[in-house]
């Protein structure tokens, strides 16, 4: 799950990036584009955003389901350690 949302995260971001040079560049270089640089700029700025939060998402998903498998491992250990059980 958590390898998905860093793809994602990694994608809005990029997107971010070519919108925010989109911005810069002078209108005669984009023909049939959206010449207003503010609007490049801010759907730069949602996808950066966009990209934050999937990127933060990725992470706290890695963090869970790093704390679920070493509960399970500390589960199994005191199992084995237990004398009489089978």
């Amino acid at each position: 799950m958590s390898r998905n949302l860093y793809i994602l995260a990694a994608t809005l971001l990029l997107f971010a990036l070519i919108s925010a040079v989109v911005s810069m560049v002078p209108s005669s270089f984009q023909p049939g584009l959206p010449a207003n640089g503010s609007l490049w700029r801010t759907v730069a700025l949602f996808l950066l955003l966009g990209g934050l939060w999937a990127a933060l998402a990725g992470l706290m998903s890695h963090l869970f389901e790093q704390v679920d498998r070493r509960s399970e491992e500390a589960r199994q250990a005191v199992r084995r350690k237990r004398p009489g059980e089978p």
